[in-house]
């Protein structure tokens, strides 16, 4: 089965050519790998947060966003994930594309050149034309949230 793909226009950042493009790691892969660009190794602490820029800007398609995710692997094995996830790149966005990640684990993590550090995923946006009115229809779940169906 072939997959709807769509062109999307992509810059490397001077000193940084030699690192790969974001790239999809298998044939049926959501999300593209995006790898550190980063010319010392950056130590992100128990708790702490660093930026870690990815090298590149992007030209996405109107209508278009690229979002921002986490890598399981490393949030399974080390506790680090991307703060704001998913964090959106806008397709009027024109600076590097660059990655919040937080270490919620209990030992430092390195970031060395090159790793892979989260995933971008390029998805088609809808915009919403929201309307104000005086009421909603009502629903049997009504206010129900954050739990109130049990764990």
């Amino acid at each position: 089965m072939l997959l709807k793909t769509i062109s999307v226009k992509i810059k490397k950042n001077k000193g940084f050519e030699d690192l790969p493009l974001p790239s999809y790691m298998t044939p049926f892969s959501a999300g593209m790998d995006l790898f550190a660009a980063i010319k010392e190794d950056i130590i992100i602490k128990p708790g702490e947060i660093k930026l870690i820029p990815c090298g590149f800007v992007l030209e996405l398609p109107t209508g278009y966003e690229a979002q921002i995710r986490p890598r399981s692997g490393l949030a399974l094995k080390y506790g680090v994930t991307v703060l704001n996830a998913p964090g959106t790149v806008d397709a009027d966005y024109r600076g590097e594309i660059k990655v919040i990640l937080i270490n919620h684990g209990k030992k430092d993590f390195i970031v060395k050149r090159g790793d892979r550090i989260a995933q971008m995923v390029v998805s088609k946006v809808i915009k919403a034309n929201l309307i104000e009115v005086e009421e909603l229809n009502q629903t049997e779940r009504g206010e129900g949230g954050f739990g109130h169906t049990g764990l």
